[in-house]
């Protein structure tokens, strides 16, 4: 599977987002649908940005007891995006039903992947705030085992972690990396962060890209930076 650059469209609406993608003409973006953008506008948001032609990921980080996400996850999959996400730290049998729930009558299904720790968290917070021990990357790589175990198809993690995952799970097993800015970009909220050109250097599959695109001056200019520097073969 190639890599790709996926845009994190976390917009408060659908005029603004739609305005965005109509920037890029003759260019059809990988596209991250998240929580803001989608509580906003609701499923049809999904369909509209599908129907234009994008690949989605939907961003929504479910986190819940089995049988609750198996029944949201049925859901989603008649949406017909490309990749859905829960938090690994539900743990293997909520991994398991969810799994079951995106699976459809015909066996296909979105690929589904596991948020270890998010980009924003560092070692202090874990440990302090939430009681996990340890580095940072170790918690990441037991919950890319418990994902890879539960037959998930890959987890989001920071790229500085990407290659250690591929080292401890199965072949094929995918990483999605957000924390990617420029070198001259803002960090933001995220803790653990580094550039598209890195990022490819450490293994990542694909990376996940919002304000550094979107609050460009020159966003498809931005984008097309991205896609250089992570996609294009030298």
């Amino acid at each position: 599977m190639g890599k790709d650059v996926i845009i994190a469209c976390d917009f408060p609406s659908a005029v603004e987002t739609l305005d965005f993608l109509s920037l890029f003409k003759g260019k059809k973006p990988f596209v991250k649908i998240g929580m803001e953008l989608y509580y906003a506008e609701g499923p049809q948001i999904v369909r509209a940005i599908k129907e234009a032609g994008h690949k989605i990921f939907l961003d929504l980080k479910l986190h819940d007891i089995p049988n609750t996400v198996k029944r949201a996850m049925a859901v989603l999959s008649r949406l017909d995006v490309d990749i859905c996400n829960l938090h690994a730290a539900g743990g293997s049998a909520m991994m398991s039903a969810a799994l079951e729930g995106l699976t459809r009558g015909d066996g296909s299904r979105p690929l589904l992947i596991g948020v270890t720790q998010l980009t924003s968290t560092d070692e202090k917070t874990m440990n302090n705030e939430l009681l996990i021990p340890g580095k940072v990357e170790d918690a990441v790589m037991s919950y890319a085992r418990l994902a890879s175990e539960s037959g998930l198809d890959g987890v989001v993690c920071s790229p500085l972690e990407a290659g250690k995952v591929h080292s401890v799970c199965r072949e094929g097993f995918l990483t999605v990396t957000p924390g990617v800015r420029f070198d001259d970009s803002e960090k933001g909220d995220q803790a653990r962060v580094t550039t598209p050109a890195r990022a490819k250097e450490l293994g990542s599959d694909y990376i996940v890209v919002g304000r550094p695109i979107t609050s460009s001056p020159d966003p498809v200019a931005a984008y097309e930076r991205c896609i250089k520097d992570f996609v294009t073969e030298e």
